[in-house]
Parts: structure tokens; C-alpha cells; sequence
């Protein structure tokens, strides 16, 4: 059954489909890649690869045009706008695409040998059940490999952390009708609480690894990352516009000689073998 939560994220990807993509997508680690590319090359051998909250299709693309050959991808998503942008890559042709819940997929056991998750894990509810349903579609040894928001990059004056810094009070003082309902199990944000869900659903203890992601880009750039929050999107547009028009002078303070803004982030990469024997996961 949809809940609340999920009725507010099929109402703001309709709104704002590719948002993530289009504010994630050119950041870069220290090694060049970005976040999505890390994501795709924790599952090298991998052949048939499933993308929980496969959002536009980006991932997926990443994922059909390396490795060995993906006998199987497919891509799962609760909004049907962003699903239909995927359907438009010229790459996933061959990709199944559907709209469906994380806690109840819609494939036989043990289908896929890897599966992906690029910033949806963690907004998902009922982790237990996802995880539960995670292990039923992975084949014994598959591997699941996960991207999750760390939040801002500790140590360091940069746009990310000024815009939480100006945002947040307003999402606090919000009338309770501008709020949006609490998403996702705090539980998958460490490493302790990861295992806690997943161990008992049949997975190995998770290999967690934190990485900053570089942001910096022009103004309009940078505000195209931080302002998709989804706590932004119910607010007054007078809010919303006042903070913008803050968030660019102090940001601008911070301008790098050729006039881009530093920005950065943390990642958490999390990556689980789903257990080759033991106690089975719950169906």
C-alpha cells in the first residue's frame, strides 16, 4: 500500500523529474568520477543488474555501456515522469522498466546478481521489508552497492554547507502544511545502523566508505544542487525566493577567482554481499 511519504515523492519528481541527476550528475570524486560512476564500478562483474529508484535512467546508461555484457538490466521507480525520461535514453532500449515499490519488486528470487541504488535507499520506508525483498531478488553472493547523502563536507567553508545553514530554520519554522512528511530509516544513514537492518535480511556486514563529492560550479550551477531539497519545494515562493537571493550573497563571498563557488559534499558508498548460506531472508 502507498503511504503518505511515497505520495509526496510521486508529487515532487512529477514535478521535478531528473532533479537528482541534474544536481548530482557533474560532481566529481578526487578521482574523477562521479558519484554515479562509483556506483557502477562496485559492480564490475556484475551481468544482470537491477537500479532500485532508477530516477531518469543515468546509472542504468552507465551501466549498459561498460562491464562485461548485461544479459539483464532493469530499473524500478515510484514516478512515472522520471521513467518516462529513461525510457527516452537511446541506451536502455533493452532495459525493464517499471513503476513499483521497493517493498514488494516485481521479480522471482534470485533474478539478479547485483543490484544498484543511487540517493533512493535512504528515503524509502519500511526498511526492514525493502531489505528483506532485496535479498529475495539477489542471488546468493550478488552484490548490493548503495549511494547515500552524507550531508555537508565537514572542515570547510563551501556553498553546501552555507545554503543548510540559511535553509534550515525556515524548514523548521514552516507552517505544518509547508513541511514535508519525515522520509526514510535514519538507521540506513551509518554504518551500525546498516547492518542492523541488513545482517538479519541475509547480507554480509556492509563496506562502508565516505567520499567527498566535488559541486563547485557557476552560481546558477550551484544552485541547481542545493535546491533539491525536497524540503524546499512546499515552501511559500516568497520564502523560496528570499533564500535564494541570500544564499547568492553569501555564496558569492566565497567566489573563486574565475567566479565559480566551491560546493562539495559527502557520500556514503555502502556495499553488501548478500550471503551465500545461512538464515534466509524474510519473504
Amino acid at each position: 500500500m502507498a503511504t503518505v511519504q511515497e505520495a509526496f515523492l510521486r508529487a515532487f519528481h512529477a514535478t521535478h523529474p531528473a532533479v537528482t541527476t541534474r544536481a548530482m550528475a557533474r560532481g566529481r570524486s578526487a578521482d574523477g568520477r562521479s558519484s554515479y560512476e562509483l556506483l557502477r564500478d562496485r559492480v564490475p562483474g556484475c551481468t544482470r543488474v537491477l537500479d532500485l529508484g532508477c530516477g531518469d535512467g543515468l546509472l542504468l546508461e552507465l551501466l549498459a555501456a561498460s562491464g562485461p555484457p548485461r544479459t539483464v538490466l532493469a530499473g524500478v521507480d515510484l514516478s512515472a515522469e522520471e521513467l518516462a525520461l529513461a525510457r527516452r535514453r537511446p541506451g536502455l532500449g533493452p532495459a525493464a522498466l517499471c513503476a513499483a515499490r521497493a517493498q514488494q519488486l516485481p521479480f522471482r528470487a534470485a533474478r539478479f546478481d547485483g543490484v544498484v541504488s543511487h540517493m533512493a535507499l535512504m528515503l524509502m520506508g519500511e526498511a526492514d521489508q525493502v531489505a528483506a525483498e532485496l535479498a529475495r531478488v539477489l542471488e546468493p553472493g550478488g552484490t548490493l552497492a548503495v549511494v547515500l547523502g552524507g550531508g555537508a563536507a565537514d572542515g570547510e567553508r563551501e556553498a553546501y554547507g552555507e545554503f543548510l545553514r540559511l535553509a534550515r530554520p525556515l524548514f523548521r519554522a514552516a507552517p505544518a502544511e509547508q513541511q514535508i512528511p519525515s522520509l526514510g530509516d535514519r538507521r540506513l544513514r551509518t554504518r551500525e545502523g546498516w547492518d542492523a537492518v541488513f545482517g538479519p535480511a541475509g547480507f554480509e556486514p556492509v563496506v562502508w566508505e565516505t567520499v567527498r563529492i566535488d559541486l563547485t560550479g557557476s552560481p546558477e550551477q550551484v544552485w541547481t544542487t542545493v535546491s533539491s531539497f525536497y524540503d524546499l519545494g512546499p515552501l511559500d515562493p516568497d520564502v523560496r525566493a528570499d533564500l535564494r537571493s541570500r544564499f547568492a550573497a553569501e555564496s558569492a563571498e566565497l567566489a573563486l577567482p574565475d567566479g565559480r563557488i566551491p560546493c562539495a559534499m559527502t557520500i556514503h558508498l555502502a556495499t553488501a554481499t548478500r550471503q551465500q548460506s545461512g538464515k534466509a531472508a524474510r519473504t
